[in-house]
């Protein structure tokens, strides 16, 4: 299920089938779409709208184009528009260069005066920006760093994404990023951390590939889903799943899972979360800054059982591979993982560990030899080219534990099929060092991206 993050439901071009396009956008799994208001008629239409299809919410706001109209009578009727019970966000409210409908000083102080409405009512912003980048970042530092919203169909360059990303606002796609020639929108799309990504269709206008050139509309935002899904490299499901989460969160819409998941699939592997627990601390872990990982909860309440992970399994055949990978250390419940692996192998699938490599250290024993035979690859986190390094970086708990991760590397091999190492690229790591390393310890390596997690 996808969610339309942004279109226009309310304008002229859908005046004579608007039935037959929401109900299409159901038949292809839209569960929700929010229209934003552009004008003080748009505004009208889209809060009827809200009431007469159910999966249909509406923000009100006043577009830069005409933001000359934003006198002190329609800001008291947007005051009130945005108490309406399926208001779920000011916009599309922001700045617009190319066109200057509305001066740029007039579209300035619009934009201050609905962000102070936003703030005012605890709502989220739906903020459009083209060719004004300067002036929309430092309108947003000024008065939106304590008030959500998203940059809607995004057009900027990577340096304004992570700004944007810096004061907590979202960032959306539209069909732009299928077009042939938005190779640099595609590479920011492939760079935004899962937790700040949205999609979106900004019908009636620009319609993805391949249907550019029709008037475009809510249910083609698979289009849109399936480009983002191959710039990632993850499956349509992980975007939608992903997305979706992101927009409940930011809209306050739906009801969003509070129960940590068990086990979690991305891509065909399926992973295993059976601990939040760690050794180690690192600085750029995805658990301090979030509980989600690709659209998963992973916030666990009480470990499980062995029998609840094999329950959550299911059926070993439907994945490439099981991997014990949550947001802890999973050799730390070192029983769990045995039986759990045994079952697997014996049900004829194939086991993964994600590990710090701390698993010998935990348990004051060699437990690879109990690894054998049930597990068939181990990719463990060297994260550093040194101990000094290590020692900054992962904060580990127990004394040294970068000799302990090398010694595990060194021993795995003698048990395990396949022993990879990984590091994640942030500016202290020298990469070059790492590749000598793993060399050196007859391994290979795996360079992951920082805000890349899954």
């Amino acid at each position: 299920m996808l969610i339309d993050t942004h279109c226009h439901l309310d304008m002229d071009a859908f005046d004579n089938d608007r039935d037959v396009v929401v109900k299409r956008a159901g038949d292809a799994n839209i569960k929700y779409i929010i229209n934003a208001g552009s004008d003080r008629e748009g505004n009208i239409r889209g809060i009827e709208l809200s009431n007469q299809y159910s999966n249909v919410f509406s923000a009100v706001g006043i577009h830069p184009h005409d933001a000359k109209t934003l006198d002190r009578t329609l800001y008291k009727e947007l005051k009130e528009w945005a108490k309406k019970p399926k208001v779920v966000a000011i916009g599309e409210i922001g700045l617009d260069y190319h066109y200057l409908h509305s001066p740029k000083g007039v579209q300035i102080e619009a934009f201050r005066q609905q962000i102070a409405l936003a703030k005012s009512l605890g709502l989220p912003v739906i903020v459009h920006s083209r060719e004004a980048k300067n002036d929309t970042l430092r309108i947003l530092c000024d008065e939106a760093t304590d008030t959500p919203g998203v940059l809607h169909c995004f057009s900027g360059d990577m340096d304004m994404a992570e700004k944007a990303m810096e004061l907590g606002l979202y960032i959306s796609f539209a069909g732009t990023v299928t077009f042939k020639n938005a190779e640099k929108l595609r590479e920011v799309a492939r760079l935004v951390p899962d937790e700040f990504l949205l999609i979106e269709t900004d019908a009636p206008y620009l319609s993805p590939v391949p249907v550019r050139g029709r008037r475009n509309e809510p249910s083609f935002l698979k289009y849109t889903a399936e480009v983002m899904a191959g710039i990632r490299g993850v499956s349509v499901s992980d975007i939608a799943r992903i997305t979706r989460l992101n927009a409940m969160r930011l809209f306050s819409i739906g009801d969003i899972a509070e129960q940590g998941e068990i086990a979690y699939k991305i891509r065909d592997s399926l992973y295993l979360n059976i601990t939040n627990r760690c050794t180690n601390r690192c600085a750029f872990c995805v658990r301090f800054r979030t509980n989600y990982v690709k659209g998963h909860n992973l916030r666990l309440e009480r470990e499980p059982s062995a029998l609840q992970v094999i329950k959550a399994i299911r059926d070993t055949k439907a994945y490439k591979e099981i991997v014990f990978c949550g947001i802890g250390e999973p050799l730390m419940r070192l029983d769990v993982v045995k039986k759990v692996s045994k079952w697997v192998r014996d049900q004829g699938g194939t086991v993964r560990i994600n590990t710090n490599g701390h698993g010998n250290m935990i348990h004051g024993r060699n437990i690879l030899p109990e690894l054998k035979g049930i597990v068939n690859s181990l990719s463990i986190s060297l994260d550093a080219e040194n101990e000094k390094k290590y020692e900054k970086i992962c904060k580990p708990e127990m004394k040294d534990a970068f000799k302990g991760v090398i010694s595990f590397i060194e021993e795995a091999k003698k048990y395990i099929p396949d022993v990879k190492i990984t590091v994640v690229k942030v500016p202290q790591i020298d990469v070059g060092k790492c590749y000598t390393l793993a060399k050196n310890l007859g391994v290979k390596l795996r360079v992951r991206n920082f805000n890349v997690v899954g």
